[in-house]
């Protein structure tokens, strides 16, 4: 596991941590004392932050505490000059409040009765995962392939707090040309994975993409309980090839396909 990390000391809950980047594509996000200690020993853990687009990164403590800001370069090779500050001043800390106490949540503004705007966006390439598989396979795959230049449909990545879940699933699901599945007992046990497969098998079977199996932590012979068709497929397992290695090979198959 490559990381960095800048041990913050005690915080104020509402202050602002700036981080500047330069170089490969990383995660960064916030951990307390005890989730930086279950991060390290490779053990889930709660954060704040996330895959970083663009710089600088800029992440609000949540509440009052021992803090560290992780730079997890998610398996993939690379270098990242960093550097962090403290911004002066503080928002108000974070606070759990339900989401229909926010009203642009719930109905438009009548300041702003605009249809929102048309999104023309194709994609190489739409990730389907359930949570569970989300850090070991998931997120580093999707930032592996976003960095060899693929137009990566990923939840982490087009999911803003107020969408509509099945419309911009249905809109990735439909503007990319091949759908990776990471195939797992946790994504057999969702609802969501399996109607994003639903929609994957539906248009390969049109013709119109291609489907392509990861196996995580799954045998083959799980696999046809499951679904026989899927396991019949060729596919690439996480547990005989790195995410870096199967990114490499999704790359090549995607600009060979033209």
């Amino acid at each position: 596991m490559e990381f960095s990390y800048y041990d913050l000391g005690n915080r104020s809950g509402g202050e602002i941590v700036e981080i500047t980047l330069s170089g490969n594509a990383v995660n960064v996000f916030l951990v307390d004392s005890s989730n930086f200690s279950s991060y390290k020993s490779g053990r889930g853990y709660k954060y704040f932050g996330g895959h970083a687009t663009r710089s600088p990164v800029r992440l609000q403590v949540p509440t009052s505490g021992h803090w560290y800001v992780v730079i997890d370069f998610g398996g993939y090779a690379g270098s990242v000059r960093h550097s962090m500050r403290i911004l002066p001043g503080r928002l108000q800390p974070l606070r759990d409040i339900p989401l229909s106490s926010v009203p642009s949540l719930v109905q438009p503004s009548r300041d702003d009765m605009s249809p929102p705007a048309k999104d023309d966006r194709e994609f190489d390439v739409f990730i389907s995962h359930a949570s569970e598989d989300k850090g070991e396979v998931a997120r580093p795959l999707a930032a592996a392939l976003q960095v060899g230049g693929l137009r990566v449909w990923y939840d982490e990545f087009e999911l803003r707090i107020g969408d509509s879940l099945r419309r911009k699933i249905d809109k990735g699901l439909a503007s990319s040309r091949f759908g990776v599945v990471i195939l797992s007992k946790s994504f057999f046990a969702k609802g969501w994975p399996n109607y994003e497969l639903d929609g994957l098998v539906t248009r390969a079977v049109g013709g119109e993409q291609v489907i392509l199996p990861i196996w995580h932590d799954i045998t083959k012979q799980e696999l046809i309980k499951y679904s026989p068709s899927l396991a019949d497929k060729v596919a690439r397992s996480t547990a005989t090839h790195t995410v870096e290695e199967i990114a490499a090979e999704i790359i090549a198959v995607i600009e060979n396909a033209g």
